[in-house]
């Protein structure tokens, strides 16, 4: 088994296949949305294959270390782009294949109108600790 990192990213700008974006929707079709990854994770609960689970709010600072002990802080999450981290699920597969697959599948949520938003998912795997020799 492998652990996965899903991603997601909502885009700022009218996604080409479902072109509202999501401070746009209804509260029907919020709830639809948030209803269908639920129902997703339940169903990765069954077969072993869910982790964890979070939602992002979209307010968000950057810090960094900055020398003289105060830290630079720029508002974010993302300033110079349109792109909002909406959330994460961690998910632990047999393969990178199913991983994908899966990702596909939670990129198929409902948006406006009830129509998939097909929204980017970045799929990234955990670093693992390479094994250590024994001598």
């Amino acid at each position: 088994m492998a652990k996965y990192l899903l991603l997601k990213h909502y885009r700022g700008a009218p996604a080409p296949v479902n072109d509202v974006p999501i401070d746009q929707w209804t509260p029907e079709e919020v709830a639809a949305h948030l209803q269908y990854m639920s129902d997703f994770a339940d169903r990765l609960k069954d077969t072993g294959e869910f982790v964890d689970a979070q939602a992002l709010a979209p307010e968000g600072t950057f810090v960094r270390y900055g020398g003289d002990g105060q830290p630079p802080v720029v508002a974010g999450p993302f300033a110079e782009t349109k792109d909002l981290i909406a959330g994460w699920m961690v998910i632990d597969v047999e393969s990178y294949d199913r991983a994908l697959e899966l990702a596909a599948e939670l990129s198929a949520a409902p948006g406006a109108g009830g129509r998939p938003i097909h929204e980017w998912l970045e799929v990234r795997p955990f670093l693992t600790v390479p094994p250590t020799p024994t001598t």
